[in-house]
């Protein structure tokens, strides 16, 4: 047996079937034979036996028999589950991994676009409200104003006022209207 072809899929395939098929025919045999131990045992008299001593003798001899053709079963069982275990964790994880990355990568960029989209939504809330005259109503596109001309031999009057109109903008507080205190 060359144990790279193992690592194979047709490798690993042909020897799973080999076991599988060598441990079912074993499991077949094992429950033909306890059948015939138990009949013959059942019909076998031994000296001094009492009632039903020989059912008692042959139940117990043939469930060894038994025994053995369950764990036939089993590990013809076994021999398709490593294949199947060794097809999915080893032959398929690459690429269940790339699909993976891929699911994670749009998710990203799901999140991202959403949230940019958010931000922008705000900012673009922020700046309407901030830039909303008095007389107009809220959420609505504020009407451009006429240009203001700067007096070139007044430097003060090269930024523009508030709605107070007596000071230049301090801070961002001075946007906001004051709420009433008390």
């Amino acid at each position: 047996m060359d144990i790279n072809a193992l690592f194979t899929d047709e490798g690993l395939r042909a020897f799973t079937e080999t076991v599988r098929d060598q441990h079912v025919r074993d499991a077949q045999q094992y429950g033909q034979i306890a059948d015939i131990v138990r009949r013959r045992l059942e019909q076998t008299p031994i000296e001094g036996d009492r009632w039903m001593a020989k059912k008692i003798r042959a139940w117990k001899v043939s469930r060894q028999l038994k025994a053995m053709q369950r764990a036939s079963g089993e590990a013809a069982s076994k021999a398709e589950a490593l294949y199947a275990t060794y097809k999915n964790e080893v032959l398929e994880l690459p690429q269940r991994r790339a699909a993976a990355e891929a699911r994670k990568l749009e998710r990203k960029n799901g999140r991202q676009a959403s949230l940019g989209a958010a931000v922008t939504k705000s900012l673009n809330k922020t700046v309407t409200s901030l830039n909303t005259p008095a007389d107009q109503a809220p959420g609505t596109v504020p009407q451009t104003r006429p240009a203001e001309f700067v007096a070139p031999d007044n430097p003060w009057q090269q930024w523009p006022m508030t709605a107070g109109g007596e000071r230049p903008t301090a801070s961002i507080n001075d946007y906001f209207p004051k709420g009433e205190q008390g």
